[in-house]
């Protein structure tokens, strides 16, 4: 992959004292809502502006929000790492369980979704062995138990489409529709899910060989681009664990879980297209903003949400390609 671009900041916007905005998405009208981990989600306006940007609660649930999807009707999907895909309405509040359960199973770790135009969701579990708060440990042992799942129109439970993922996460359509791509984060690759065609339901990699970790993923417009937030830099030596036997892996995850940790200093993202090209490697060392788990476009400019951090970060978008 080429030598990234600078990474140029414009701004850091606190958040009224949460912390954790994992993912950021951008709404019709270019604000931006993310999820706290006190369980609140907030609406962030202003940000072509981000002197006077203001963030205002829009709704909290009992859980750890993560993966956001608004719809068309102003509702919004909520990801709840404590194991549910819910439905909000933000302007009453009203909350409802849209999953639970897949096949009789607890969903464990809801991670990520999507919406089609056809009313389909789908949405990603990342570990059906660790919570979101040892998210570390599945990284460690490359459990190989995510999940990709399809909640269908008027359906009360949804079906697993593909399973044996690395640490399912972000979630982007293609955009014609016919597949979406799905972040690995435990192998760093992006992964292809065809839902038209003959090879529907069949996956395979898009974008292998990442300079980090892809985490949580976002599109605008159809004719956009992928925007993949990339959570860390390459770590070598995990690579070689993740050759070792499985008994040497779960030991490795059990210290791992226990282990301080404290995230590297490099910020990246990239950007891709639907032919699986990279568009742009953005990328800042020494960074004083780490973790970036997710990258949205508002106002002209990059968001970037952090599990890490107590609020976003407003950088230079770059220049089309």
């Amino acid at each position: 992959m080429d030598r990234p671009q600078a990474l140029v900041p414009v701004r850091y916007v606190a958040l009224g004292g949460g912390q954790g905005p994992e993912d950021v998405v951008a709404d019709a009208r270019g604000r931006v809502l993310t999820g706290l981990a006190d369980g609140r989600i907030l609406r962030i306006d202003g940000l072509d502006d981000p002197a006077g940007a203001r963030a205002e609660r829009i709704a909290a649930i009992g859980g750890r929000p993560l993966g956001l999807e608004p719809l068309p009707d102003g509702d919004l999907l909520v990801c709840d790492a404590d194991g549910a895909l819910l439905r909000i309405d933000p302007d009453s509040g009203r909350t409802r369980v849209l999953a639970d359960a897949v096949a009789g199973e607890r969903l464990r770790f809801c991670s990520n979704v999507v919406a089609l135009a056809d009313g389909t969701v789908y949405f990603t579990v990342s570990s059906r062995v660790h919570p979101l708060r040892d998210w570390i440990g599945d990284l460690v042992e490359h459990s190989g138990t995510g999940r990709l799942l399809r909640l269908a129109p008027g359906d009360r439970e949804p079906e697993v489409v593909l399973e044996g993922l690395q640490f399912a996460n972000g979630l982007a359509p293609s955009a014609d529709g016919s597949f979406l791509i799905i972040a690995e984060t435990g192998a760093r690759r992006l992964t292809r899910c065809r839902l038209t065609g003959e090879r529907a339901g069949q996956a395979e990699p898009f974008v292998e060989h990442l300079p980090g970790y892809p985490d949580n993923l976002w599109r605008g417009a159809p004719d956009g681009p992928v925007w993949v937030a990339l959570a860390g830099p390459r770590v070598p030596p995990l690579d070689l664990l993740h050759r070792a036997g499985p008994a040497v892996r779960r030991r490795a995850a059990r210290l791992a879980v226990h282990a301080p940790f404290q995230p590297s200093g490099t910020t990246g993202v990239l950007a891709v297209d639907d032919e699986g090209r990279v568009l742009h490697h953005l990328a800042r060392r020494r960074s004083g903003f780490r973790m970036v788990t997710s990258v949205c476009e508002a106002g002209g400019r990059l968001v970037l949400g952090s599990l890490w951090e107590r609020g976003v970060a407003v950088c230079e978008a770059p220049a089309s390609p």
